[in-house]
């Protein structure tokens, strides 16, 4: 009998069709994917191919776990909601050549196929976040790759010396708030004296608010974001007496992966990296190799293609349940920092009161230092662990991503 097809791997499959084309012919790029799109049925208006008699319904039988499968909350800028609603997360919204608004409705519908649900497109409630004793300023940076906005989390305890630097990377249709609302990390920080910077990616660099990690140009040293990122990072040591031995980067998703490529291109800057629902440095250049990383196909090339030099320390969450971005990638990135000499793993299981599972692995050197951590949510989807629901893309449940990371963090020696 002949299998059908569902919509999104329909889609798939015509895209995959055209590359060719695509490849010969730059400019099509755009016809291709609407042709994709409307014969997988998922142009809006149009419905999806229609399954035989005896199976009339569409039903993912790899739809994510309820909790992970949309943000617990949403941005509260109208800019930010209209790319939630342009479809967040998928890996379609943001890459180049792919026409804005028109991408929204084709990706919201997108999603929602692979979710098992229905789309929606209700704007967002704006919500108050509350405020930390510290201060949370705002901030600008430019050089020759361009200008970005961030914000920074400045402790109220007075610095007993230089303050640790923890720069903080978003997901996609994520901003600086919200991120530092869903991973609470300025909360840990005030608590141990830490700055914290939150590096904003405009809609004018990325239609989707997504850190550009799939484009090769954003990929290696003194170039492009790496070379915006590791420039603000330097500026903000300078000007608000940051530590330059204990500075540490890490991020969710897009954001994951940028700090993988951070950690990768400037080991003399960043102390270690922490990579949550993340990919290795190098796992994609254009659109087809992202779906193909994104999907557990292309980590292992990319983690021996760009390694760092020795090994950086690392800590990295992924749930084994993810349907956006694959839990081999989580794999591919503690390859990419632990190359070198071998080490030896001690593993151990746990549970939180939520009744959530995990595995931890304990990668430790000769001298019985821990040189990386890898943190496997067993049943988790694309989601900060351990986080708070006032911000997108944050589970309540499972390990404290954020408390755990911080800890690993001060723990490597300057």
């Amino acid at each position: 009998m002949k299998k059908i097809m569902k919509p999104y791997e329909q889609f798939v499959a015509n895209i995959l069709k055209a590359a060719g084309t695509a490849r010969t012919d730059p400019g099509a790029v755009s016809g291709l994917v609407q042709d994709a799109l409307k014969s997988a049925g998922l142009l809006p208006g149009m419905p999806p191919p229609q399954p035989q008699a005896q199976n009339p319904s569409f039903v993912d039988l790899n739809a994510a776990p309820a909790w992970a499968r949309k943000p617990a909350a949403t941005p509260d800028d109208a800019g930010a909601a209209a790319e939630t609603a342009a479809g967040g997360g998928t890996g379609f919204a943001g890459f180049p050549g792919f026409d804005a608004g028109k991408m929204a409705g084709w990706a919201a519908q997108f999603k929602a196929f692979q979710a098992g649900q229905a789309a929606s497109h209700q704007a967002p409630a704006p919500r108050n976040l509350a405020a930390e004793p510290g201060e949370f300023l705002h901030g600008s940076f430019s050089n020759a790759a361009g200008t970005r906005a961030y914000r920074l989390y400045v402790p109220a305890r007075a610095a007993a010396g230089p303050r640790p630097l923890v720069v903080m990377l978003h997901g996609c249709t994520q901003h600086a708030q919200d991120f530092a609302a869903g991973t609470t990390m300025n909360a840990l920080a005030e608590e141990h004296g830490c700055l914290v910077l939150y590096p904003e990616q405009p809609r004018s660099a990325n239609a989707n608010g997504c850190w550009n990690w799939f484009e090769a140009a954003h990929q290696g040293r003194e170039g492009g974001e790496p070379a915006l990122l590791a420039g603000m990072t330097r500026e903000v040591l300078r000007e608000h007496g940051g530590d330059p031995g204990r500075v540490f980067v890490a991020g969710l998703s897009a954001g994951g992966a940028m700090a993988a490529i951070l950690g990768a291109a400037y080991p003399e800057l960043y102390a270690a990296v922490g990579v949550h629902s993340g990919l290795a440095a190098g796992s994609a250049h254009d659109l087809m190799s992202a779906l193909n990383a994104m999907k557990g196909t292309r980590g292992r090339k990319a983690a021996a293609k760009h390694g760092v030099a020795g090994r950086l320390p690392a800590i990295v969450f992924h749930g084994d349940a993810d349907g956006t971005v694959h839990a081999s990638n989580g794999e591919a990135v503690l390859r990419q920092f632990t190359q070198g000499a071998p080490l030896r793993e001690v593993e151990e299981r746990g549970q939180d009161g939520s009744g959530r599972s995990h595995t931890r692995t304990v990668l430790l050197d000769a001298d019985g230092r821990a040189v990386a951590e890898h943190w496997v949510l067993h049943g988790g989807g694309h989601a900060w662990s351990g986080g708070s629901t006032a911000g997108s893309y944050a589970e309540a449940g499972g390990p404290n991503a954020s408390a755990e990371m911080l800890r690993f963090f001060l723990a490597q020696r300057p």
